[in-house]
């Protein structure tokens, strides 16, 4: 295509079809863009940056895009500007931190390009006037699917269309499923993004799937691959487990919606965090045992997945650490381990997975022999089927050599995670490795003629699994028996305790209540310990060390090299070359966009997706389609019957009825007509804005059309407070505010604590440096304790009810005492109790009734000393946290001394005359005395 100007034309990389349109949409019209994972997303994003960074003349903001983000589209312009030869391209710009100066964004903005900016950054400079929005071309959104009404990205966005009327603006998701839940969620999200026009573009829309289902299509080979018989049964029990817990959810009686409280649901990855999400209101009033069966479903969900990528041997290490995991933490009296390790299906997932690695029952002394226990190592069933494709691909290159292409020859094996990754390949490392090979000399060559011997094993990999796992549990023993120690000696000490208490709580000797099996010899004999924790039989130490006899180091495994962690690449170019293409296998985990980069660099003919992934199939599709001179063959497995399966399969539902979920809502959609990021208002209201009827002792009326002003900290734009005030048709502006959070007129200060920021404060004792400095400065100070609008109203779920903390009611770290001392302490301190930031924002607008609005350069300068520029008061903060640990230094003189001295080592150089003129005579005869103590006398 050419250019607007007609001057050059711009190469573009779009070969598919429905790329092709959708770049004309894009080109023609704001809109958003919803299109299925895999199809190809930030190609279509940096083929539109480089139609507009080709012209030359334009500044355009991209928001919302990570570090890899960033780098890919950084790279792909410099790319297509190479290609496209165009002299006015000027690629991607990162702003990205708070280290690059004021002066120098303000430059780079006035140069032009396109800028990728973090949000925070962004808001403040667009607020600011450091970057006029009437001078921004255009914006792009990436991920749209995080765009919330309360979110910085909706705030830069409606700054964006209230000032700039002709500018473009371009979101871009890939994540259907965020926007069908809800009341109407599409047209909330078009509402936040003030955009009129959704463009969906799942698998099956005509123009994808004529696209890719051309003449050009992937060879798939598909493989079912069936589970073990003791994995199915591990499945089966862990199911049953999840299945339990989900019941014993809905019998506690939360309140919350429960429909989606299923099996099905449970398998997907984000099912606790959703379970989580609805019980957040009323968390604090959920029982223990509730709070622990949400918890126990992740643990239940990541046993589940490690069952079908984890070896045997790694499977069951975990499920040893699952176990001490939830053993009673030392000194507790009362039972608190999950629910679901009691039932019968536990004691099958712990006993089956232990049959996995070895089998063998203890018997008595006389009849145990070394036998007892005997390695059996169960291998993974891909493992065999992936040694089988791989003979398969070379059989069939030496057979039937295909004609030469674009293709390498390389073996790309998609996995994943980057354990699966390591395992793949250090399976394929000693799958041809022997423990059984006769030593030369033997004269024994059966071994050889066996053709068994010959096939694919993993069998030297597991063995030497199996001897660190025997040695990591002979220390793991170890660690678990100083627990147990510790325990005993603080349940001693507890009884100790209780007993020196007397004879208080307890029940008269002549009326003790007769308990069952109560008698000294019942009580001192097995059974569960003292805290109710479950004791699974372990193995005796006797059959262990002949389990470790067995499978002990020999001569095959002397002769494997170590792997090398750190090479210091001494003579590399005696050891090291370039890598043969054709010979080449890359084990890669699955990286989202990133697989792109994978298949076009690498260029494989073969592809073995070792565990399924819709996206990834897709990125298949479109890199075959768009390469007519590459063949690829892809071989498909998947565990059949398994959880794996099911989700595969449940993903690729759940997208598909979101997107048919999403055309019937675009199709019933009402179009919304204010667009430009005001809301309609009345105009006689707008001009009246503040009338003051204070007009005693003949003052005047006074009215202004000026809007209402908020002087709010830099650090604020973190909450989504400010996005509220400034819909609220106030003037937000941004300043670097010593006192105070926000200033909202020249007598009112408030300082916001959000209820953890209030706990940290407490502790820190900030807070009462902070109110101190307010009461200085402002006739008016406030303390705003602002909650979540998702939680409940009331400081519950933030005080400990157990018997200890009721015990230590009184004491002042409660959280209510330290705020009782506070308002005790600062009596002219005013206290705003707020349930969530939309009620913030109506208490700011009522303070503001009637009331002068503030200076912003006053504001500043409040808490600075003698009238310093502020632009100068940047200081090193870790000389200053320094600084504040040291006797003598408060908040008062802390600002006073980092003007006047230069560095750390000059206040500790100073004379005590000097830090009398400074900080007063008791403050700086601390300080001298701190810097003066001689460290070897007392």
């Amino acid at each position: 295509m050419t250019t607007e100007n007609g001057k050059s034309a711009v190469k573009l990389s779009l070969p598919l079809e429905y790329q092709q349109d959708i770049f004309t949409e894009l080109r023609s019209e704001d809109e958003l863009v919803i299109l299925a994972r895999g199809l190809g997303l930030l190609r279509v994003v940096t083929n539109l940056l480089h139609s507009y960074d080709a012209i030359g003349n334009n500044l355009i903001v991209v928001i919302g895009a990570d570090e890899r983000e960033n780098g890919w589209i950084g790279e792909a312009l410099a790319e297509h500007a190479a290609v496209s030869r165009s002299p006015m391209a000027r690629g991607l710009s990162q702003v990205s931190t708070d280290l690059m100066s004021v002066g120098t964004r303000e430059k780079m903005y006035a140069q032009g390009g396109i800028f990728s900016i973090t949000s925070r950054i962004l808001v403040v400079d667009l607020l600011s006037r450091l970057l006029a929005p009437e001078t921004v071309t255009g914006l792009v959104v990436l991920h749209a699917e995080r765009i919330v009404a309360t979110s910085i990205e909706a705030f830069i966005i409606r700054i964006f269309k209230q000032f700039n009327k002709t500018g473009f603006l371009k979101a871009f998701s890939d994540n259907p499923e965020t926007f069908t839940q809800g009341f109407a969620p599409l047209s909330g999200m078009m509402k936040n993004l003030f955009l009129s026009k959704p463009s969906l573009w799942p698998r099956f829309h005509v123009t994808v799937a004529k696209s890719l289902e051309g003449k050009r299509k992937a060879e798939v080979i598909e493989f079912d691959v069936p589970l073990t018989d003791s994995m199915r049964d591990i499945q089966n029990a862990i199911l049953e487990c999840v299945e339990v817990s989900i019941s014993e959810l809905r019998k506690a009686g939360t309140g919350v919606e429960l429909d989606d409280w299923t099996l099905d649901s449970a398998l997907h990855r984000s099912f606790d965090m959703i379970v989580r999400r609805q019980l957040d209101p009323v968390w604090h009033r959920v029982s223990f045992r509730t709070r622990q069966i949400v918890n126990d479903l992740t643990v239940l969900r990541t046993i589940l997945h490690a069952l079908l990528t984890y070896d045997a041997v790694n499977f069951n290490k975990y499920l040893d650490t699952i176990l001490a995991a939830h053993q009673p933490p030392p000194g507790s009296t009362r039972q608190n381990q999950s629910p679901w390790l009691f039932l019968d299906a536990a004691n099958t997932i712990f006993e089956t997975a232990k049959r996995r690695v070895y089998t063998g029952k203890s018997e008595d002394a006389e009849q145990r022999d070394l036998d007892s226990l005997r390695p059996v190592l169960e291998e993974q069933p891909k493992w065999n089927l992936l040694a089988e494709i791989l003979e398969e691909i070379e059989r069939d290159n030496y057979f039937n050599p295909v004609l030469r292409d674009d293709s390498n020859g390389t073996i790309l094996v998609m996995c994943g995670d980057q354990n699966t990754a390591r395992q793949l390949r250090e399976y394929l490392e000693t799958m041809h490795v022997r423990q059984d090979v006769p030593i030369a000399g033997d004269g024994d060559n059966d071994a050889e003629a066996d053709p068994d011997t010959q096939k694919p094993s993993a069998k030297f990999m597991m063995r030497r699994k199996l001897r660190n796992y025997l040695n990591w549990k002979k220390d793991f023993a170890k660690v678990s028996a100083s627990l147990f120690t510790e325990n005993q000696k603080a349940l001693e000490g507890f009884t100790d305790q209780r007993t020196a208490m007397g004879q208080k709580g307890k029940a008269p000797p002549n009326k003790r209540r007769r308990m069952r099996g109560g008698s000294s010899t019942a009580s001192a004999g097995g059974g569960r310990p003292v805290n109710g924790s479950l004791q699974y039989a372990d193995d005796k130490a006797s059959e262990v060390a002949s389990l470790v006899s067995e499978v002990g180091e020999n001569a095959i495994d002397a002769l494997q090299k170590e792997e090398v962690i750190v090479d210091s690449l001494d003579d590399a170019e005696d050891f090291f070359e370039l890598y043969e293409m054709n010979d080449l296998v890359v084990i890669h985990p699955y990286d989202g966009d990133m697989d792109e980069h994978v298949l076009e660099e690498v260029r494989p003919r073969y592809v073995i997706m070792y565990e399924p992934d819709a996206a990834f199939i897709r990125r298949v599709e479109v890199y075959r389609s768009s390469h007519d001179n590459r063949n690829i063959r892809v071989y498909f497995m998947y565990y059949g019957g398994s959880v794996e399966e099911q989700r595969y399969l449940s993903a690729v539902r759940r997208e598909k009825d979101s997107f048919t979920r999403l055309i019937k809502e675009k199709g019933n959609m009402s179009i919304t007509l204010t667009l430009d990021g005001k809301g309609p208002a009345d105009p006689q209201e707008q001009f009246l804005r503040t009338v003051n009827t204070r007009i005693a002792g003949g003052g005047r009326l006074a009215a202004t059309a000026e809007p209402p002003r908020v002087v709010v900290d830099v650090r604020e734009f973190r909450s989504s407070l400010p996005s509220l005030l400034h819909g609220r048709s106030m003037v937000v502006v941004p300043c670097m505010l010593t006192v105070g959070d926000y200033v909202l007129t020249p007598t009112i200060c408030v300082e916001r604590k959000s209820i953890k920021d209030l706990i940290q404060s407490f502790k820190s004792g900030r807070l009462f440096n902070q109110a101190e400095t307010m009461l200085q400065h402002y006739k008016h100070p406030m303390l705003l304790i602002e909650f979540d609008q998702n939680k409940s109203f009331t400081l519950d779920p933030f005080v400990d009810h157990t018997s200890a903390a009721v015990a230590a009611a009184a004491n002042p770290s409660d959280l209510q005492a330290k705020l009782v001392l506070l308002t005790l302490a600062f009596p002219r301190l005013k206290v705003i109790w707020s349930s969530s930031p939309y009620q913030t924002a109506e208490i700011f607008e009522e303070l503001k009734k009637q009331q002068d609005e503030p200076d912003p350069i006053r504001a500043v300068q409040i808490g600075l000393q003698g009238g310093e520029d502020p632009a100068d008061q940047t200081f090193n903060q870790t000389p200053q946290e320094m600084l504040r640990a040291v006797p003598g230094i408060t908040a008062k003189n802390m600002n006073r001394i980092t003007l006047e001295v230069g560095s750390v080592l000059d206040v500790a150089n100073l004379e005590e005359g000097e830090l009398f003129e400074m900080v007063g005579k008791e403050a700086g005869r601390q300080v001298w005395r701190f810097f003066n103590r001689n460290v070897f006398e007392e």
